[in-house]
C-alpha cells in the first residue's frame, strides 16, 4: 500500500481572496482569527480584500499563506477527507505550515513566528541590495560552480531553491545575481534566466542576520514532536525531534530549499500520493516534473477540497 504526503506552498503562491471560500467552516474561520490575533491587526482583511501590494509584504505574506493553507486542510477535513498523511513537507515558509498541520506548532504561535520571520527577512538586507532569479534549463552542479566562481569575483550568489529538474533559483547580491544571469547560458547550459520580484535575497548567506534573530525567538517557542515525520528543506531527511526541528528552521533561512531532493526522498520512502494544501498549484506542478509515477491532488478551493476528499475516501 502506497503512502501519502501532505505538502504546503511557500511565498509566491499567495493571492488576494485566498481561503475566503472556507469561512463558513468554523475551524477554518478560527484559523484566520488566530492569524489576526498573532500579528495584532486585521491581516484577514488584507488576505481577503487586498491590496495585493500589502499582501506581498513578506511579514504579511508568511502568516497569510500559513493561515490560508491550514484553512484548506480544515476544509478537506470538513468535507470528509479522512486520510492522514504518512509524511509532511513544505517549501520554505510551507515547512512551518507542515509542522503546524502535523501538530508540532500551534497554529496561532506559528502565525506569530512566521510574521516575525518575514519581518527579519525583509530587514536583513537593505532594499535594492539583494536579488533572486530563476535559472531554467541549467544543470545543478554547473550552476553551483558558476555561483562559486562569481562569488569570488562579482558579489555573493548561491543556489536558493532546487525546485525540479531544470528549475533552480539563485540568490545573493544584485551584482552577483546579474553576473550569473549574464553567464548562465554559456557556462551552465541555461535556456533562460528570469529575475524574481522579491524583497530580499532569501535562502542565501546574506540572510544570516535574520537567522540569528529567528534563533533567539525560537529558543522561547514551544515545539512538539510532529505526529508524522517532516522531510526537511535543508537536507531532505526525515525529522521528528523538536530540538532538531528548531535548529533546521533556523538553518533553513540561509540554506537552499532542496525541494527536488525532498520529493525524491518521499518517493523512496514509499509515497505515491501527494496532496498540496494552499493557494495556486506551484508544488503540484513541480512534483509532476520530478516524478511521473505519483498521484497529485491540489486543494486550493472549497470545491477542490470536496473533490480530493471524495477521491481519497
Amino acid at each position: 500500500m502506497g503512502k501519502t504526503a501532505f505538502v504546503f506552498p511557500g511565498q509566491g503562491a499567495q493571492s488576494v481572496g485566498m481561503g475566503k471560500d472556507t469561512l463558513d467552516i468554523p475551524e477554518a474561520k478560527r484559523l484566520f482569527e488566530k492569524a489576526d490575533e498573532a500579528v495584532g491587526y486585521a491581516l484577514s482583511a488584507v488576505i481577503f480584500e487586498g491590496p495585493e501590494e500589502a499582501l506581498r509584504s513578506t511579514a504579511n505574506t508568511q502568516p497569510a499563506l500559513l493561515a490560508a493553507s491550514l484553512a484548506y486542510l480544515s476544509a478537506f477535513r470538513a468535507e470528509g477527507g479522512r486520510i492522514s498523511p504518512d509524511y509532511v513537507a513544505g517549501h520554505s515558509l510551507g515547512e512551518w505550515t507542515a509542522l503546524a498541520a502535523a501538530g508540532a506548532l500551534e497554529a496561532g504561535a506559528a502565525a506569530r513566528l512566521v510574521h516575525m520571520r518575514g519581518r527579519f527577512m525583509e530587514e536583513a538586507v537593505p532594499g535594492g541590495r539583494g536579488a533572486m532569479a530563476a535559472v531554467l534549463g541549467a544543470e545543478r552542479e554547473s550552476l553551483k560552480a558558476l555561483c562559486e566562481a562569481v562569488s569570488g569575483e562579482a558579489g555573493r550568489v548561491e543556489l536558493a531553491n532546487v525546485n525540479c529538474p531544470g528549475q533552480i533559483v539563485v540568490s545573493g547580491t544584485r551584482e552577483g545575481v546579474e553576473a550569473v544571469a549574464a553567464r548562465a547560458k554559456a557556462e551552465a547550459g541555461a535556456k533562460r534566466v528570469v529575475p524574481l520580484e522579491v524583497s530580499g535575497p532569501f535562502h542565501s548567506s546574506l540572510m544570516r542576520p535574520a537567522a540569528e534573530r529567528l534563533s533567539a525567538l525560537l529558543e522561547e517557542a514551544e515545539i512538539s514532536a510532529p505526529a508524522v515525520p517532516l522531510v526537511a528543506n535543508v537536507n531532505a531527511e526525515t525529522v521528528q525531534d523538536p530540538e532538531t526541528i528548531r535548529r533546521l528552521l533556523v538553518e533553513q533561512v540561509c540554506a537552499p530549499v532542496l525541494w527536488e531532493d525532498s520529493v525524491r526522498r518521499l518517493e523512496a520512502l514509499g509515497v505515491d500520493t501527494f496532496v498540496e494544501f494552499g493557494p495556486g498549484a506551484v508544488l503540484s506542478g513541480l512534483i509532476r516534473k520530478i516524478s511521473k509515477d505519483v498521484r497529485v491532488y491540489t486543494v486550493n478551493s472549497l470545491a477542490a477540497a470536496r473533490e480530493a476528499a471524495a477521491a481519497l475516501a
